[in-house]
């Protein structure tokens, strides 16, 4: 096992969180400088990063149901948190920020490390190709759900009646990701070949993507104003580790035979809420409070209770 990966739940998870929180409760961070963090994540980082990882993502015939299960598995949830389970909130920030949670789940980060526990580096590649669509669903569809709501707030809150434009809604700097990802496809549908010094480019970046993503949602991290919300959430336990993952299953079992990726694509079902539920809260003034509620709890029970299980049914000779 490469013990190097599993550090990296300290190094790249665990140590921007705290180095977040640690500098809010010192006093050596502003909200200024962290909504500027945010901004410089989701138009410089996420652009970059999408362009160079969409620019080898290999683009055979056969692999095209793993991108599209990526966006299946952001729309069903997200679908279903707008359906039933935002209604219990009576404010459209609070609807807004349960919606935006139940849409963005943890697929990337821990997901990814899950993957290699269990499968190794085949596991992890399994990951990659269903999490590549995950940064672009955020800004052409989570950031869009998140203006909705907000507008329907400002709306309700002056007794106006809801007016949004298509400009509004997708074309901002926040969108600005997507031509990353064109870019990136048209390089690699056009034959040309990354330059190998990218490559280690973008291995270093990964790490200060994770700083620059993670460090902001520490800092925004209420301990105090969440546990308010702990109670109200408990319901996405039940869509993170029941309901998404059982709809899933009986469709990857029609898709797949192999045990590696129904393996690993049940973990990625079931992985917990996003962190970029937080940003994409922050950036649109929702309830930040919600989704770090939902973030902190159905991270705590995958990462307790449910990996866990799944892992040592796996190392037992369960079958899928």
């Amino acid at each position: 096992m490469d013990w190097e990966r599993i550090l990296l739940v300290f190094t790249d998870i665990l140590l921007p969180l705290a180095a977040g929180y640690f500098l809010k409760t010192h006093n050596l961070l502003t909200l200024k400088a962290c909504n500027w963090l945010i901004r410089f994540n989701v138009v410089v980082m996420v652009t970059v990063m999408t362009l160079m990882s969409f620019w080898v993502l290999p683009l055979s015939a056969k692999l095209f149901w793993l991108p599209l299960i990526g966006v299946l598995i952001t729309a069903v949830p997200g679908f279903i948190g707008a359906r039933w389970f935002a209604s219990r909130f009576d404010n459209e920030l609070d609807r807004g920020a349960c919606v935006i949670s139940a849409m963005l789940s943890n697929i990337g980060t821990v997901g990814g490390l899950c993957a290699f526990i269990l499968y190794g580096e085949e596991g992890f590649a399994y990951v990659q190709l269903v999490a590549a669509p995950q940064n672009i669903l955020m800004v052409a569809a989570a950031f869009p759900m998140a203006k909705y709501y907000y507008e329907k707030h400002q709306a309700a809150a002056k007794q106006a009646k809801l007016k949004l434009s298509f400009r509004e809604m997708f074309i901002t700097w926040n969108q600005v990701g997507i031509l990353g990802m064109a870019a990136g496809i048209l390089l690699q549908a056009s034959g040309v070949e990354r330059p190998a010094v990218l490559g280690t480019l973008f291995h270093n970046l990964v790490h200060v993507l994770a700083w620059i993503s993670l460090l902001p949602v520490g800092y925004l991290i209420d301990f105090y104003r969440a546990r308010f919300y702990y109670r109200k959430v408990t319901d996405m336990i039940w869509l993170r580790f029941v309901i998404v993952p059982a709809l899933f299953y009986l469709l990857f079992k029609v898709l797949f035979t192999d045990q590696v990726l129904l393996g690993s694509l049940l973990v990625m079902a079931a992985a917990p809420a996003a962190i970029n539920s937080v940003i994409t809260a922050q950036l649109y003034k929702l309830n930040v409070d919600i989704t770090i509620a939902v973030f902190i709890l159905t991270t705590v029970v995958f990462v307790l209770v449910v990996f866990p299980l799944f892992f040592f049914y796996i190392h037992l000779g369960g079958q899928l």
